[in-house]
């Protein structure tokens, strides 16, 4: 008799943001026509750079003419868009092979896709609070789970010790949900750790356009060493707002190998039995996000988003909330004031200033006890917001 993948018993109910939905949901049924401040989102709300635009518009007509037209693309992505990807890595110091980079479509599908390529019998060291995918995938890959709580006593960066184990290790830096990053000597303690025992790093690395600081790595593969022990997964959703347009990259290093088997060779053949590529109007779209002009107008849009956690940090700093992220990251993350639980200040803030944003919790046990607030709404939204928290927390 066929069998299901009993894995899936063991997962926990999806229900962060059914349930923001659900409550934010009733509270506008029993309030016609308020408006709701919500400072939970994690999607984008600018639109795709004008560049961007201008390439899908050309990718669209290529295929209405015979001699520009396009079919199937490869599988692990077209030359013209490794070639820019190249040139990103380029200018930060990393030299980086074009069969080194796959084309995805997005960090998402990726993050779940890359465990085909480890052993199920490999464990997973997810450092919590985390990304929920992270433990969910790992699950239903059947791994056995070690969960590494971070917390405000390591500003949620916590760094390997001669206890750690975890033969996969998830890294998200600039974090979400926390907005933590690591520093090179920090990652580099991570990348010798895994290199002295096997262990491979998969280090998400969806946030790393909004970093500013010096020493914050863009890239795993600034560290030495990296090369040996880590896969990096990209996406153009936060970089560009590609969340409804899907484009992301992988970097899987050559010299990336284990008992004899080359990592880079396994996922193309991976790739080339389970996708036919990403779809050429879209990977013309991506190129245009690495031109001069592209860099260009999706800094603009950074900055745009990088004020509005500015103003969400400013109204925290006055009320005198602990907090962390924000500066190198469109995260927030801070401690919910007299020691409350996550969920009572999500109710809170519902019902007192109609502000909506993400019970902490949800991100994992860890995160019980703090709240993240995002940077990517609306300026005007942004505004009122940040001034009703701090007259709320102020008054507390």
């Amino acid at each position: 008799m066929l069998r299901p993948n009993m894995n899936y018993r063991e997962l926990k109910d999806s229900y962060l943001f059914y349930n923001i939905a659900k409550k934010t949901r009733e509270y506008t049924d029993a309030h016609p026509g308020i408006h709701i401040y919500r400072m939970g989102i994690g999607d984008v709300s600018l639109p795709l750079a004008s560049s961007v635009i201008d390439a899908l518009h050309r990718g669209v007509d290529d295929q209405a003419k015979k001699d520009s037209f396009r079919g199937y693309m490869p599988e692990c992505g077209a030359d013209f868009l490794k070639e820019t990807i190249k040139g990103h890595y380029g200018r930060r110091g990393v030299d980086i092979l074009n069969d080194e980079i796959f084309i995805s479509s997005g960090a998402s599908d990726e993050l779940g896709n890359i465990l085909d390529l480890f052993d199920r019998s490999s464990s997973a060291l997810v450092i919590e609070p985390a990304y929920p995918a992270y433990v969910d995938a790992s699950i239903m890959a059947g791994r056995r789970i070690i969960h590494l709580p971070a917390g405000d006593w390591n500003g949620f960066l916590p760094l390997p010790s001669k206890d750690t184990e975890g033969d996969l290790i998830y890294i998200c830096s600039p974090n979400n949900p926390t907005g933590a990053v690591y520093s090179r000597d920090m990652l580099k303690k991570w990348v010798d750790f895994a290199n002295s025992r096997g262990s491979v790093i998969l280090f998400d690395a969806a946030y790393e356009a909004f970093i500013e600081d010096e020493d914050v790595p863009h890239s795993i593969f600034e560290i030495e060493g990296a090369e040996t022990c880590a896969i990096e997964i990209c996406s153009l959703s936060k970089t560009a707002g590609f969340t409804g347009t899907r484009l992301g990259y992988t970097v899987i290093p050559r010299s990336l190998i284990r008992e004899g088997m080359c990592f880079n060779d396994m996922w193309v053949r991976n790739r080339t039995t389970k996708t036919n590529g990403v779809s050429y109007i879209i990977q013309r779209g991506g190129a245009a996000v690495f031109t001069e002009e592209g860099i260009k107008e999706i800094g603009e849009a950074i900055k745009y988003y990088k004020e509005n956690a500015r103003i969400l940090m400013r109204a925290l700093d006055d009320a005198r909330v602990w907090y962390c992220g924000g500066k190198n990251a469109p995260y927030i993350w801070l401690r919910c004031p007299g020691d409350m639980g996550s969920w009572e200040f999500f109710n809170l803030l519902l019902h007192r200033i109609q502000v909506v944003g993400t019970p902490g919790v949800g991100f994992g046990a860890a995160g019980e006890g703090y709240f993240r607030l995002s940077s990517f709404g609306s300026r005007e939204d942004t505004k009122e917001a940040a001034e009703r928290m701090r007259e709320l927390l102020v008054s507390l």
